[in-house]
């Protein structure tokens, strides 16, 4: 598909239209709910690794599609996009935009009549291999809805609109493989800067990696964890891991871990869930007893036996 110029159809020829949009954007299948109530229209360009298109119905309907190999990323500029994305029930507006995953089901329930999109299509293996690079995340999940209003969302839709118009504009762009997947990269690059935001004083180390281990540890305290069953978890690899914890929380997954079992273990002797220490201690997986009584005296500076007694 090269750059295309406006497509429009009438209500009662939407299905050729849906055959065009198929083509230039995904593949799907339509259900018409409403009359007419203007023209539909469509514009796309394509970029190699990306695509882009605006697409407007003209008529209320649903719109479902599996999105194969590819993200589409949905900016309603006009109207209401409400979706079913898996378990995710999704209702977007001007400034928000609908993230919809590769090869999964997703149902856009109601597309409104005046409702216009810009979308963003992008490969699947092309955005891992860019969120890898920019954000040393190993992971093809992205949140199901974007706020367009923060600084990486009004960045990425900025440049959405000006390099979608530019290059419906002059299509010899597109055509340009060097320039499209120039292009593609920025694009892709504003989008992953939107979807994985810094936080503040934490670098280029994502809090959300930490954030993502610590909340599977406290999930699950009692598990044997071991080092590269967390950076599963976190989506990288287990040196980066080490320096995400170091910098966000100063110190290892491993003591993040301890203190999580410290914790509960304390929580259980003060509460009487429990007759001995050994079983209290056992439950959160503590299995060595010793090196236990020791860290419980180092944190809560009394012995855990003193703890029990003092329920």
């Amino acid at each position: 598909m090269s750059a295309t110029g406006t497509v429009t159809a009438s209500s009662h020829e939407l299905g050729d239209f849906s055959d065009a949009v198929a083509r230039a954007y995904f593949p799907h299948r339509l259900l018409v709910k409403g009359r007419a109530s203007g023209p539909a229209d469509l514009r796309a360009v394509d970029l190699g690794p990306v695509r882009l298109a605006r697409i407007g119905w003209g008529s209320e309907v649903s719109v479902e599609s599996d999105h194969p190999g590819a993200w589409a990323v949905n900016v309603p500029r006009s109207g209401v996009l409400e979706a079913q994305i898996g378990a995710h029930h999704v209702l977007s507006l001007d400034g928000q935009a609908t993230v919809c995953p590769p090869n999964e089901e997703t149902r856009m329930t109601r597309w409104s009549a005046d409702c216009s999109i810009v979308g963003m299509r992008v490969d699947r293996d092309y955005l891992v291999e860019e969120v890898a690079a920019l954000v040393g995340l190993h992971t093809d999940r992205l949140p199901a809805q974007l706020d367009l209003r923060t600084d990486g969302g009004r960045a990425w839709i900025g440049l959405l609109g000006s390099i979608g118009t530019e290059a419906l504009r002059n299509p010899s762009l597109a055509r340009d493989q060097r320039v499209a997947r120039r292009l593609a990269a920025t694009l892709t690059a504003a989008l992953v800067a939107a979807s994985f935001p810094d936080e503040p004083g934490c670098g280029t180390i994502r809090p959300r990696i930490v954030s993502r281990v610590v909340e599977a540890m406290e999930a699950d305290p009692a598990r044997d964890w071991t080092a590269a069953d967390l950076a599963r978890e976190a989506g990288v690899g287990i040196r980066r891991l080490q320096q995400g914890f170091q910098r966000y929380l100063g110190s290892t997954p491993t003591q993040e871990l301890l203190t999580i079992r410290l914790a509960r273990v304390h929580g259980d002797l003060l509460a009487g869930r429990g007759d001995t220490v050994a079983e209290v201690a056992t439950r959160w997986g503590f299995a060595h007893l010793g090196r236990f009584a020791a860290s419980y005296r180092e944190r809560y500076g009394v012995a855990p036996s003193d703890s029990l007694r003092s329920r």
